[in-house]
């Protein structure tokens, strides 16, 4: 018998089942509370490894892409509003600083009371709710946080799918990992409805009670927060006391919630509230101009059209308003009547190149073409004073001396010729010097000019006046042939004024995002591009348009300021381009289909231009032109354009680049030179330096 047989124990016959029966029953169930508990606690972690995987899953994606869609806005030089662009969403963001505490305070306790307590999801809510709906059987409360609002509102749609459902809490996470309870809350409050196509807290507040988002009242906030649950109810422009209901009920809430006393409840509800009235968009304030801003900001400063309209920039400009009112207002008055007449304005001012006023036509809801920047109109005698300047540069003077009478002339070596005639045929029939050829626009005069000192200098001067439009080197260049636009014409005119300084012409000042960033920033370039003193001498022969046998002393009683300017008219246009040393104006008159004017029309630029330059200046006292350095001004005798005494009874004072005036008096006799004088700054006397004088006098 081997060792194994004698070991095994005697076969007791009893079968593995029933030795099993013979453990302890608390045996038993201590094991399979050990199993139940090893498998939970298997359970637990895996699922805690799970979530924690998850999360760090979450938290690693990013969020879908979106903006939220902002208003913006342009202001005038003063900082008032001219227009606001959005496409779809009214809404101007505001950071949680901006907003009224009661308005955030109203906002949770309607809301989401325990938002700064949970994660994005308000699991006790949805318990509460998920019983209350099973009472009712029905859906009769929600549990969706104020993170879980923000992102279907951001990301999702509102179908009411278990999908939907689940994606949202996803967001809802993720949005509490990657932002903190103060900026999901700011973002939540800049992107809510609140009806009437307004989003956001600051534009409601705006569009209901006329103010800033920081300044509601208690009152106040408790009516805009009860607003969102439902804006076709609970507004107070389609119910007012269904909204004045709702406003005691989220009262009475913040009172639960322990926001506000019982006391401030009830005297917020006795608070009498300023509703303003709901009005239809007024029409857009200087409409050519904001046309103009867009396409300089879209095509040239980098801002695109979607950041235009939703990016919330907000776009500071030059103009003016109360100059834009004034001149929209003269032009409507000066075309009442005339149907089809059509009219552009721009004024400057010459010291800066700042648009202050732009008029593109009558009408812009009929027709939005903007004639002001339109390059396809003949600006006719308009354009003669840049033709003088070079003369002045070029050795004459406004006294030397041309025959008016019917003339042609040759150019091209002989080859071509030019037969230009004056209006209606007039004719002096004699010599007439500048300033009678700039008063009464002499066209003869011009054209002999122009061919005297050259096409080509009057074109390079043009172009650094600020003219761009195509020209060229022709002899009826001198009358105004070649088409530019008023804008351009403004912008040579506001050169003169500013004693040869050439500002470049400037319509926006800056351009900042929501955030308040810079985004652009206006550096004008300026240029000394005419001697100060032919600038001077030109605008003192100007002036004499305005004068007693001038084509533009029509409005000479309508003008109560120096001013000097030049007009011109052509079978199709009607143009007066002048200024102040503070404005500048250019005016067209006429029809779009090149139809000819009638003398009456062709009268109409005078009147708008005097009245917009009167009534938007009124407030500023009357100023002179300054006289730069190198100008002498002499008293001489029209008919010989000599020194004048008392040999010549019909003498007047005359404005001369220092050492270009007259040597001898108009009886042939030379001109005695006072003691000091050195052509710069002649002494007293008889060469009329005390005018000299008293205009320094008056300026300083």
């Amino acid at each position: 018998m081997s060792d194994n047989e004698n070991n095994r124990q005697p076969d007791t016959g009893t079968p593995p089942k029933a030795r099993e029966k013979e453990v302890p029953a608390s045996m038993r169930w201590m094991r399979r509370i050990k199993k139940m508990f090893s498998f939970f606690f298997t359970s637990c972690v895996l699922l805690l490894i799970a979530a924690a995987v998850f999360f760090v899953y979450l938290r690693a994606q990013t969020l879908p892409v979106t903006k939220m869609l902002q208003t913006s806005q342009m202001f005038d030089t003063h900082g008032e509003l001219i227009d606001t662009f959005y496409s779809g969403q009214n809404r101007q963001v505001v950071t949680l600083n901006d907003i009224s505490p009661y308005l955030i305070k109203a906002t949770l306790a309607v809301e989401d009371q325990h938002f700064y307590d949970h994660f994005g999801v308000d699991v006790k809510a949805v318990a509460r709710a998920a019983i209350v709906n099973v009472q009712a059987m029905a859906k009769v409360q929600g549990a969706g946080t104020i993170t879980q609002q923000l992102a279907r509102n951001l990301y999702l749609n509102h179908d009411r799918t278990w999908t939907r459902k689940i994606k949202e809490t996803i967001y809802a996470v993720q949005l509490e990992m990657q932002l903190s309870k103060d900026e999901i809350l700011a973002d939540y409050l800049n992107q809510i409805y609140y009806g009437h196509s307004t989003y956001g807290i600051e534009t409601a507040s705006e569009l209901f009670f006329g103010k800033h988002a920081s300044e509601l009242t208690l009152a106040e906030s408790a009516m805009i927060a009860g607003v969102p649950k439902g804006p076709r109810y609970y507004s107070p422009y389609y119910d007012l006391q269904n909204a004045m209901d709702r406003q005691k009920v989220v009262l009475q809430t913040m009172v639960r919630s322990g926001f506000i006393t019982q006391e401030a409840a009830d005297a917020a509800a006795k608070e009498k509230l300023t509703i303003q009235p709901l009005t239809k968009k007024k029409p857009a304030a200087a409409p050519y101009f904001r046309d103009y801003v867009r396409t300089l900001a879209t095509e040239q400063l980098g801002i695109s059209e979607e950041q235009f309209d939703e990016g919330g920039i907000r776009i500071y400009t030059t103009l003016d308003k109360k100059a834009q009112d004034i001149a929209e207002n003269v032009v409507a008055k000066q075309l009442n009547g005339k149907t089809e007449l059509q009219a552009a304005l721009v004024a400057i001012d010459p010291r800066s190149g700042e648009i202050k006023a732009m008029v593109g036509g009558r009408d812009y809801s009929e027709n939005q073409f903007n004639r002001a920047l339109s390059n396809t109109r003949q600006p006719g005698s308009s354009f003669k004073p840049i033709v003088y300047m070079v003369a002045l540069e070029n050795g004459y003077t406004p006294v030397t001396q041309v025959k008016s009478e019917p003339t042609v002339f040759t150019y091209d070596e002989g080859r071509q010729r030019y037969t230009p005639r004056n209006f209606n045929d007039q004719y002096a029939n004699a010599n007439i010097d500048m300033r009678q050829a700039i008063s009464k626009s002499d066209n003869i005069y011009a054209v002999h000019t122009i061919l005297d000192v050259g096409p080509q200098k009057v074109i390079d001067l043009a172009r650094k006046l600020g003219i761009d439009s195509p020209m060229k080197p022709l002899p009826s260049l001198a009358l105004g042939s070649f088409p530019v636009s008023p804008l351009e014409m403004a912008s040579a005119f506001g050169t003169i004024a500013n004693q040869g300084i050439h500002k470049e012409t400037t319509a926006i000042v800056r351009i900042e995002d929501a955030g308040g960033k810079i985004l652009y920033e206006a550096k004008p370039k300026e240029e000394q591009v005419l001697n100060p003193a032919v600038a001077y001498v030109m605008t003192n022969l100007m002036e004499s348009v305005f004068e007693e046998g001038g084509t533009g002393n029509r409005v000479a009683g309508t003008i109560k300021r120096p001013i000097a300017g030049k007009t011109g008219t052509t079978d199709t246009d009607a143009w007066l381009v002048g200024f102040t040393p503070e404005l500048a104006t250019a005016v067209w008159v006429g029809y779009d289909k090149s139809r000819d004017i009638s003398t009456v029309e062709s009268h109409l630029a005078s009147p708008i231009f005097a009245e917009f330059t009167e009534q938007t200046l009124e407030a500023i006292p009357p100023k002179l032109f300054p006289t730069p350095e190198g100008v002498t001004s002499v008293y001489i005798d029209p008919a010989s354009g000599k020194l004048s005494n008392e040999d010549c009874p019909n003498a007047h004072l005359e404005a001369f680049l220092a050492g270009t005036e007259p040597t001898t008096y108009c009886t042939g006799k030379p001109a005695k030179p006072a003691a000091g004088e050195d052509g710069k700054n002649p002494a007293k006397g008889q060469n009329g330096s005390w005018w000299n004088d008293l205009k320094r006098w008056w300026n300083d």
